[in-house]
């Protein structure tokens, strides 16, 4: 069959699952989802683009991989949308990532024959992708497949190389993401939550019970993970720096400061998960056993993510977002005063692990990660809002604060001696 028959094919089926849509959803008229962000600025280089939210930064998935959502039906009628500009914009936000292993969760529903770029502009963007876009992608999740996509896979098959392919993950269900990456986080669109809800009655007749989620149990004392700087203190006689952070950044600090790498890499997530459960329970780590300097890398990233606020404070959030508004000269100065309000354990802690990244990106020369690389992995791992995830916008003042305090450790960090405080 040739190119020119598949794409009618495929033209065929994106009318049928319309059909199929329209019939279930009583869908009459395409109307594009509106989508507010606050923190969007009008003067972003692609707010043409943006400010539909088709693409989205969406947390983590279990490996502490940063995850990018594409949603098809965010996506305008095609006279409303220059898709030259989308395909900058999807380049433009994975730049930010590809240095960094990274995921992407594509939604399929919503793509219909108003908003479907043309099978032209989808070769040229898969070439577009060139080898750094797919080395560090290591997985990508379609979510509601249908003939359509199996379609455009045939169309592409020879483009795709069998270790591309081996990324690729077909998921029926919203739910079936759930066993790989961080669900709560996701800002799933409303069409699409309905579209899954719809799948369901048709395939059992109705709603699939509610489960019950039992509450939470009470920390162990020698809880590590998810539980606050406080209650670590408390458990571990007073000790400031929490005993995670200061094995892992020890045995980072002997044995990984020149790995080419550190910090971008992920690991197995068993690996990570045994690890955890370890310190959990009061347990002896010792990294050797493990012969990848990568699992003492993740487990400080993930020891940061999972506090119940993070070490920067929902308080710091929007005063952070307002790094770029102050001049450049004045920005150190205005990161002093930031940190200057942060509670007392909160700054020890900061101002260690602070240090250390400044020795890490002293060695860039060695281990290519220069303090602009390190703010890109650790931006959102120190501060994030209280509600939700956040946005692709907020991802610039973010990252460029973290990577001030990275540079100019000294500088923002000599003016104030906490008793007690120690350094790696």
């Amino acid at each position: 069959m040739s190119e020119i028959d598949y794409e009618k094919l495929a033209e065929i089926e994106l009318q049928k699952d319309e059909a199929e849509d329209t019939q279930s959803e009583q869908e009459e008229t395409f109307v594009s989802p509106p989508l507010e962000d606050p923190e969007l600025n009008i003067n972003h280089p692609y707010y043409d683009v943006a400010r539909h939210g088709i693409i989205q930064l969406a947390g983590d998935d279990n490996s502490g991989r940063k995850v990018i959502t594409f949603s098809c039906c965010r996506m305008p009628p095609s006279h409303q949308l220059n898709h030259t500009r989308l395909l900058e914009y999807l380049k433009y936000t994975l730049d930010q990532y590809v240095e960094n292993d990274y995921t992407v969760v594509y939604f399929h529903y919503g793509l219909k024959s108003l908003n479907k770029p043309s099978l032209k502009w989808l070769q040229t963007a898969y070439k577009e992708f060139d080898r750094k876009y797919k080395k560090n992608l290591k997985a990508l999740y379609v979510v509601h497949p249908t003939n359509f996509i199996k379609i455009l896979w045939n169309i592409f098959k020879p483009l795709i190389s069998h270790k591309f392919g081996k990324k690729i993950t077909y998921l029926n269900y919203i739910s079936d993401l759930r066993e790989h990456l961080k669900y709560d986080q996701l800002n799933i669109p409303q069409e699409v939550i309905r579209h899954d809800e719809n799948l369901r009655r048709k395939q059992k007749g109705k709603l699939p019970p509610v489960v019950k989620v039992p509450p939470p149990r009470p920390p162990l004392p020698t809880q590590q993970f998810g539980v606050s700087l406080q209650y670590i203190k408390d458990k571990n006689k007073g000790e400031l720096i929490p005993p995670v952070m200061k094995e892992t950044v020890s045995y980072l600090k002997r044995k990984g400061l020149q790995v080419e790498g550190l910090f971008r890499r992920s690991a197995s997530i068993q690996t990570i998960k045994d690890v955890q459960k370890l310190y959990n329970q009061g347990k002896s780590v010792n990294f050797d056993d493990y012969h990848d300097i990568h699992i003492p890398a993740v487990i400080l990233k993930t020891f940061l993510r999972e506090l119940p606020q993070p070490l920067l404070t929902f308080e710091c959030y929007d005063h952070i977002l307002g790094i770029t508004s102050v001049e450049s000269s004045l920005r150190v100065t205005r990161c002093k005063q930031i940190i200057q309000g942060l509670p007392e354990h909160n700054y020890i802690v900061l101002k260690y692990l602070i240090c250390f990244l400044h020795m890490v990106s002293q060695e860039s020369i060695y281990n290519r990660m220069t303090a602009s690389s390190l703010a890109c992995v650790f931006g959102l791992n120190l501060i994030w809002p209280s509600k939700g995830t956040a946005s692709l916008s907020a991802l610039v003042p973010l990252n460029l604060f973290t990577e001030l305090l990275i540079d100019f450790y000294k500088n923002i960090f000599n003016f104030r001696t906490v008793p007690g405080e120690i350094l790696p």
